[in-house]
């Protein structure tokens, strides 16, 4: 089968490797659509926490059920799509019912390799029904309940203020489940065609620009003087964080899904004047994907505003480059396998 390596950041080759034989609890998936996310533009960039080369990139998935063992609630043949987070299932993580941050987790094209490539074998547990969604649709869940899981983490009740930073794919998914909950939204970032993308596609309520030199006092004015009760990161960009402090309200909740490498660092007495709750929001859990497929299903969500490049399995090597360029307003590249 055809199969794209991340040989060294910078590089990837294509080769043929040998087609997944059916294992004991395992399944089988012809893939149908790839999308790029964050975490793979790092990895080819060379600046992806926990991540080892060569590696098969690719979670964000979609195709076809071709063969399964141990899960008799699928059928061959069916459009499925799959939680590529594999936990171990013993240890204290998922003892707690917490197997998205699970000890030995194993991520499926970050810990080991993923799913740029024709065939895919996972955990038979891990497959989730197609639910009459299309190809493109189902390989956007994952990437969309990162968002939702943050959103569920800082409990977000309706009518609050939630300041998302970062609108990148995973910040614009942070939105729209903020937004589902019920909170008045409020969008920050550098980019202004991001921002106009925000509020015209996704109709958040209110945009800022963390360029300008009155970001506090926008804020002020949005939330009538009291801050946002949630500020929600979604860059893993230190200085973004280290501001963050400053956008809270008091007693609000900060919570990280985006990722860095470096340390955590921020003025601890104006955070700790808040008595603010500081929390991580790693991977999603079966109910994030549920909801995010219940929420599309119900037209709460409309996938096809993120795809904005597609291109075939063929062509990833040369135009892989090209998405890291913001210049090129690329919100979520979506590879064809075939249809």
């Amino acid at each position: 089968m055809k199969t794209l390596t991340c040989t060294t950041p910078g590089n990837f080759e294509y080769s043929t490797t040998e087609k997944p034989q059916l294992q004991k609890g395992q399944a089988i998936i012809k893939i149908k659509r790839i999308g790029i996310c964050g975490t793979d533009l790092h990895a080819f960039e060379g600046t992806q926490p926990f991540f080892n080369y060569p590696r098969v990139l690719g979670h964000e998935l979609s195709g076809e059920l071709v063969a399964i063992d141990g899960n008799d609630n699928f059928k061959v043949g069916e459009k499925v799509t799959f939680i590529p987070y594999f936990n171990c299932g013993e240890c204290i993580a998922c003892r707690m019912n917490k197997p998205n941050c699970c000890v030995k987790m194993q991520v499926c094209g970050v810990h080991i390799d993923g799913g740029m490539r024709e065939y895919l074998s996972v955990p038979a547990s891990t497959l989730l029904h197609g639910e009459n969604l299309s190809y493109d649709e189902l390989a956007l869940v994952e990437p969309l309940a990162i968002g939702a899981h943050g959103v569920r983490r800082a409990e977000v009740q309706e009518g609050e203020f939630v300041l998302v930073i970062g609108a990148g794919p995973i910040g614009l998914g942070t939105m729209e489940f903020a937004r589902i909950a019920g909170a008045k939204v409020i969008a920050l970032d550098i980019n202004n065609n991001r921002l106009a993308f925000c509020k015209d596609k996704l109709k958040v309520d209110y945009v800022i620009n963390a360029l300008d030199t009155d970001v506090v006092e926008q804020l002020a004015e949005i939330t009538n003087g009291d801050m946002p009760t949630v500020v929600i990161d979604a860059t893993g960009n230190q200085k973004a964080i280290n501001n963050a402090i400053n956008y809270m309200a008091h007693g609000a909740r900060f919570v990280l899904i985006g990722l860095q490498k470096g340390d955590l660092i921020f003025n601890h007495p104006e955070f700790h004047k808040r008595e603010s709750t500081l929390m991580s929001s790693r991977n999603a859990t079966i109910q994030d994907f549920e909801h995010v497929i219940k929420s599309m299903k119900a037209g709460l969500v409309n996938p096809t505003n993120y795809i904005t490049h597609q291109v075939q399995f063929e062509e990833v090597k040369d135009e892989f480059t090209s998405w890291l360029d913001p210049k090129n307003g690329v919100i979520k590249a979506m590879v064809k396998m075939e249809d």
